[in-house]
């Protein structure tokens, strides 16, 4: 069974920054597509960023240069880094696995909340 548990969000101060983390058991995570996604209050899920089993990055436009997803294969561990954030990045961030042809077909977390604000 796929499983898939984020942590470390919280409270941060505009411009201030915050590492997300997923762990993840249940499936062979090294050679897994993985993703992260978010929900802000009374909006859809949004696409953030992706991993390739290869390395490879890829992210949302509207965040290059401030996110930054990286994986621990050897811990089974998903991270996302957030720089500069702003009160719009408010919401809950979810870690997500590739399948059925879906960022998140594969499974999602709980999600952890993430608000900026002053």
């Amino acid at each position: 069974e796929v499983q898939l548990v984020e942590s470390g969000g919280g409270l941060v101060q505009p411009g201030g920054s915050l590492r997300l983390s997923c762990a993840a058991s249940g499936f062979t995570f090294a050679t897994s597509h993985m993703s992260w996604a978010r929900q802000a209050p009374g909006k859809g899920l949004e696409w953030v960023a992706s991993i390739y089993s290869t390395g490879t990055t890829t992210y949302a436009d509207s965040l290059k240069g401030r996110f930054a997803i990286s994986r621990d294969n050897a811990k089974n561990t998903l991270y996302l880094h957030m720089n500069s954030l702003k009160p719009e990045d408010t919401a809950v961030y979810y870690c997500a696995k590739w399948g059925s042809g879906s960022h998140y077909g594969g499974g999602r977390g709980q999600g952890t909340q993430v608000t900026v604000s002053s």
